[in-house]
């Protein structure tokens, strides 16, 4: 082969193997190594917590098992809601903390999803901003633990729970969410930022019609009316008050209390600790929901 010829095929190697190398990326794997020492570090802070019982469950990015613990004093059904929490957070990219909430605001449809367990307690696993599993925890003393317990799993890689849209940023960092996310999550009603190692979090609520009567006996929220009206009671007693998760009561209604009517650009903080309800809605009702811990 002339000189010509070897330059020629030269180039055309350079340029198939450019054309594959644009194709293809550098992906990281999460080993069993690794898998273990999230399940580690998990029952290291269960230990700490005093936590009763819980099961770990670690995934793949595909979802697969990798790795389980079941602490003694667990009940049976743990494991597999451990796993089902932990493949929903990777296949979704999301805590399931964000579709519980999702739900719990009105959007009951996504509960018909397969292969779905939208309930507290697992985060992704991201290295390098990358997506590499799912930890998964089931059985601690409450729903809050069991991902505080996964969070700490998380962290021994180094890793941080995404928010909606996938973020790695520290929560330190500035958040930004453009308008179309925005008015995705208004049409819905969804979390905004989750509030994965923060002491607030963002909802973009929607109401349809009234709820319930409710008191956030930590949390306190600071509510800005996008659009709609509502009567809005705060203060007053909880009528067949009943603690539906910890830290969290719910009622049919509130007996006296301060009524007001609340309308677009309108403000108006909650404290902890202080029944409130949406008793009258001018649908749809839209506001966001800042709330502090």
């Amino acid at each position: 082969m002339n000189r010509l010829g070897r330059i020629l095929m030269l180039l055309g190697w350079a340029a198939l193997s450019g054309t594959a190398w644009a194709q293809v990326a550098e992906k990281k794997t999460l080993t069993v190594e690794g898998a273990r020492k999230i399940i580690a570090a998990a029952e290291a802070e269960a230990r700490a917590k005093g936590a009763p019982g819980g099961v770990i469950a670690v995934v793949d990015d595909g979802g697969n098992l990798m790795a389980l613990e079941r602490l003694d004093g667990t009940f049976a059904a743990g494991a597999n809601i451990s796993i089902g929490k932990a493949r929903t957070a990777v296949l979704f990219k999301r805590p399931t903390k964000f579709f519980e909430d999702v739900i719990h605001n009105g959007r009951f449809a996504m509960t018909a999803l397969a292969d779905f367990t939208p309930l507290q307690g697992g985060v992704p696993i991201l290295v390098d901003s990358q997506v590499v599993g799912g930890v998964g925890v089931s059985g601690a003393s409450s729903a809050q633990q069991d991902e505080e317990l996964a969070m700490a799993g998380a962290a021994a890689l180094g890793a941080r729970s995404a928010g909606m849209g996938g973020d790695v940023s520290p929560p330190s960092a500035v958040s930004y969410f453009p308008k179309d996310q925005v008015a995705a999550a208004f049409n819905q009603g969804a979390v905004l930022l989750d509030g994965s190692g923060r002491n607030y979090m963002i909802h973009a609520s929607r109401r349809q019609k009234p709820g319930m009567a409710e008191v956030h006996l930590k949390d306190t929220d600071v509510i800005y009316v996008v659009g709609g009206s509502v009567t809005f009671v705060t203060g007053g007693k909880v009528v067949d008050g009943k603690t539906t998760e910890p830290d969290e009561i719910r009622g049919s209604s509130i007996q006296g209390g301060d009524s007001r009517h609340l309308a677009k650009g309108d403000v108006i903080t909650v404290p902890s600790g202080t029944p409130h309800w949406f008793k009258e809605v001018d649908s749809p009702f839209t506001y966001y929901v800042v709330k502090v811990r």
